[in-house]
């Protein structure tokens, strides 16, 4: 789950230090001026750099690039969109709005958490590094030519804390104000013990126009176009169906190096359909370009078709060397029949991974143990000293397991209905007090067990019946309810669900982050991503010793420490993951031959180009 964009920095740890390759130029406060920050110091690129080294800075303009979407943060579904307000609660908002926004700086995908100048020529922190001077460029402008100014970045900052969707208001708790002390020069204010990586999360939001919103309710869901200052513009659109994003030929940051080889196509285009598997016909008839592809059975058995064998549709499997986050069913422990982790323990039993995998993914998936799967920060074996010494003031707060062996799901015997593991499930649910009686399981307090699946995309339908059909055997009425996706933020957003799933998206650097979906803070916030309502003081305090790390190294201790505590809550039956992106594209673009470790997805459509000749040889080849 869950970003800003590829361009953005939502979910991501960073702090702000200065570099040995800084042209360093006093500022008043003591702090030196800065074309870039990275949570512990270093960048990789020096002031005067050109361009990311991932970019072809050859890349020519033009063309369209059409998808399905395959991300979403804040309001966004994946399957439709009523609103062009993508950072409010109300409303879907389409996908693609980020593009409209610039911010005061952006990420390097090829680093773990550096950022350099967009908007922001430069910055200087104070040595308390709780106040940042950003320094605007005077060629920053909007979409009508109005010049971008501190008071509107002052504005923006303000106005999202104020009334944003509440992942950003979560995220920007220690955020105090943002001033403009002239139109050039944007003062930011922390407060004291701030988290590591608020700096750069603000640093990363989107820039409104203070003069649009004055005659605007920033926080109204609307169709109304708003005056943006990025590389696009909002084009035709039809709710529900499909929005066009136009690229503006006249950017102002066009050539700036954090720019240049990006943002190439003229027109990007997203279709929403409410079904995956509906979405592939349209691919296969060309009603859009490229889709990356999250169904196994769908890539084992129908990229068959006359495109693909001719050529005109290529295939191809990228690596993914991000952190992939943990996948998984969360558990509402805000219910009371979850109350007892026995309970939810006893649900990872009933679950078959081994036989789902292999009969109805074709073995494409590896089974996710942490929500930080695919990263150093995975507890592994018995604690370390470090891990221990993170872990010894919560002795006799947390289970026991934690200072042993991390819990990891049970390994099946692939026949979809292992007895040992029912056997093991039974028995937790009886000790829990869960009886049987008549083949039905019953709660302490005398009502029936029953568990609702929570979905509103049907391609996960097949996971669930097998899962439920084990449930079933253990007397548990477990059923699935499929609702479309406005129906379905609603209720999550309500936390009106008994489970439902989620992925966690973590970057290289987690910091403030880890609060939407682990903090007790979280648990009450209407829309944030605790879905399982995780509200556990042992959890809350590793959350700040990671958002305190002054290392890297005491990062990836403190995460592994929270990694241990919440795998022995049991709030989720983890699901599965892939270190590859397999995607399939008419061929008519060009791409550089391997996207940034750190980019979320494969860099489409941002660093991918127009390539008239093979476009030509598609259209020949009708």
């Amino acid at each position: 789950m869950p970003a800003l964009s590829r361009r953005h920095v939502l979910g991501l740890g960073i702090g702000a230090l200065a570099s040995p390759w800084l042209r360093v130029a006093q500022a008043e406060d003591g702090g030196p001026e800065m074309h870039g920050m990275s949570v512990f110091g270093d960048l990789k690129y020096p002031a005067d750099f050109a361009h990311f080294d991932y970019v072809n800075p050859a890349a020519p303009k033009g063309g369209l690039f059409s998808l399905i979407p395959s991300v979403r943060a804040f309001n966004q579904s994946f399957f439709t969109f009523n609103s062009l307000n993508a950072y409010i609660l109300k409303g879907e908002g389409a996908q693609g709005m980020d593009m409209t926004f610039a911010s005061l700086m952006v990420r390097a995908n090829d680093e773990p958490d550096a950022m350099y100048g967009l908007v922001a020529k430069s910055v200087r922190i104070s040595p308390d590094k709780l106040t940042y001077r950003f320094t605007l460029r005077p060629e920053a402008r909007f979409h009508d030519g109005s010049r971008l100014t501190a008071q509107d970045a002052a504005f923006s900052l303000n106005v999202l804390k104020q009334k944003g969707h509440p992942l950003i208001l979560v995220q920007m708790r220690d955020f105090l104000k943002a001033e403009a002390l002239d139109d050039a020069t944007l003062v930011v204010t922390f407060a004291e013990k701030r988290a590591r990586d608020v700096p750069l999360f603000v640093a990363g939001l989107p820039i409104f126009s203070r003069a649009y919103y004055s005659k605007q309710p920033f926080e109204e869901s609307t169709l109304d176009i708003p005056l943006g200052c990025g590389p696009y513009k909002v084009g035709k659109f039809e709710v529900n169906r499909f929005i066009e994003f136009e690229r503006v030929k006249d950017w102002w940051a066009a050539d700036l190096p954090v720019s240049h080889g990006s943002y190439n196509f003229d027109t990007v285009r997203y279709e929403f359909y409410r079904d995956r598997d509906v979405a592939f016909e349209g691919f296969t008839g060309k009603s859009y370009l490229y889709r990356e592809e999250f169904t196994a059975r769908i890539w084992a058995t129908r990229y068959d078709f006359a495109a693909v064998k001719d050529g005109r549709v290529k295939l191809e499997t990228l690596p993914d060397e991000t952190p992939s986050g943990g996948q998984g069913w969360f558990i509402n422990t805000r219910r009371e029949k979850f109350r007892d982790p026995r309970v939810r323990e006893a649900l990872n039993y009933a679950f078959d991974f081994e036989w789902t995998n292999k009969t109805i993914m074709y073995g494409a998936y590896a089974r996710t143990r942490s929500p930080f799967q695919n990263s150093d920060m995975v507890a592994e074996g018995p604690p370390s000293p470090e891990e221990l010494k993170l872990l010894e003031p919560f002795r006799g707060q947390v289970p026991d397991e934690v200072f042993g062996q991390p819990f990891v799901p049970p390994v099946s015997d692939g026949s979809g209905q292992d007895r040992a593991l029912l056997r093991k499930a039974q028995q937790l649910l009886n000790d829990a007090g869960f009886t049987v009686k008549d083949g039905k399981r019953y709660l302490p307090s005398g009502e029936v067990f029953t568990v609702e699946f929570l979905i509103d995309e049907p391609s996960f339908q097949p996971h669930h019946a097998p899962f439920i059909k084990n449930l079933n055997t253990l007397g548990v009425e477990a059923s699935l309810r499929l609702v479309d996706a406005v129906q379905y933020r609603a209720r999550v957003e309500d936390f009106d669900f008994d489970i439902t799933i989620e992925r966690l998206s973590m970057s290289a650097t987690p910091g403030d982050s880890l609060r939407p979906y682990f903090s007790s803070q979280a648990a009450n916030t209407k829309g944030s991503y605790n879905l399982a309502g995780i509200a556990n003081p042992a959890i809350d305090a590793l959350i700040e010793k990671a958002i305190g790390a002054e290392t890297r190294a005491d990062l990836t201790f403190a995460c592994r420490a929270l990694d241990r505590v919440f795998r022995a809550g049991r709030y989720w039956v983890p699901q599965w993951y892939r270190s590859t992106h397999p995607i399939a594209y008419w061929d008519e673009f060009s791409h550089p031959p391997k996207p940034p470790r750190y980019a979320q997805g494969v860099g489409a459509p941002e660093n991918w180009w127009y390539d008239a000749a093979k476009a030509a040889k598609v259209e020949q080849a009708k």
